[in-house]
């Protein structure tokens, strides 16, 4: 599998990034690197819900859509939505239209406020499921993992929805839990070193 393509500055990049022109600044300064803010995280994972069956080139060009939608995805705010604002969700053309992944979003908002009150933030929840370094792990071979695989079941349990071992894999690949960059990847060395100094929650 090709795993590379060499970006504009002649560096060698993870494949994919060089699919779309918007996915180069979003490959270089966002995917993989360690996040621990509960709204960014939580941002990702409703947009890895909307990509469902989609893009992610067609998710990525209507964020900010989604945030303005989403009330900047302060899952605080979005949990107080109700039968109106999906109505109004439903007629926004900046976003994706689909009723089942709007309710789901409102739901897992509900879900995050829950989650915040026992454990205190979703990011200190949502790091424990990082896994252990694993000296054969190889990037990007995989679609799920053990890990994505736990941590779907255990928001499943607690009512989350369109959180699938899959989706919950590119979450945590999106958000730093693991470090997916291919080797060779000039930013993989970045992620690594942003990963050993970020400050677990």
């Amino acid at each position: 599998m090709n795993t590379s393509v060499i970006g504009p500055d002649g560096n060698h990049r993870c494949h994919w990034c060089g699919t779309a022109p918007e996915f180069l600044a979003y490959h270089d300064q966002e995917w993989g690197f360690p996040v621990g803010d509960d709204f960014r995280l939580f941002e990702k994972i409703s947009l890895e819900c909307f990509q469902s069956g989609l893009s992610w080139r067609t998710i990525l060009s209507k964020r900010q859509n989604f945030r303005s939608a989403f009330r900047q995805f302060d899952f605080n705010e979005v949990a107080r939505f109700g039968q109106q604002d999906v109505e109004r969700l439903l007629k926004d053309e900046g976003i994706v239209r689909h009723r089942g992944k709007i309710e789901a979003v409102i739901n897992n908002a509900r879900c995050a406020v829950e989650l915040v009150r026992k454990e205190g933030s979703l990011a200190a929840y949502l790091w424990r499921y990082e896994p252990e370094q694993n000296p054969s792990f190889r990037p990007q071979e995989a679609s799920t993992s053990a890990a994505s695989e736990a941590l779907a079941k255990a928001l499943k349990k607690m009512g989350w929805k369109f959180v699938g071992p899959t989706t919950v894999y590119a979450f945590m690949q999106a958000m730093g839990l693991i470090n997916d960059h291919a080797e060779g990847c000039v930013v993989r060395a970045q992620v690594e070193h942003a990963r050993n100094a970020f400050r677990r929650p």
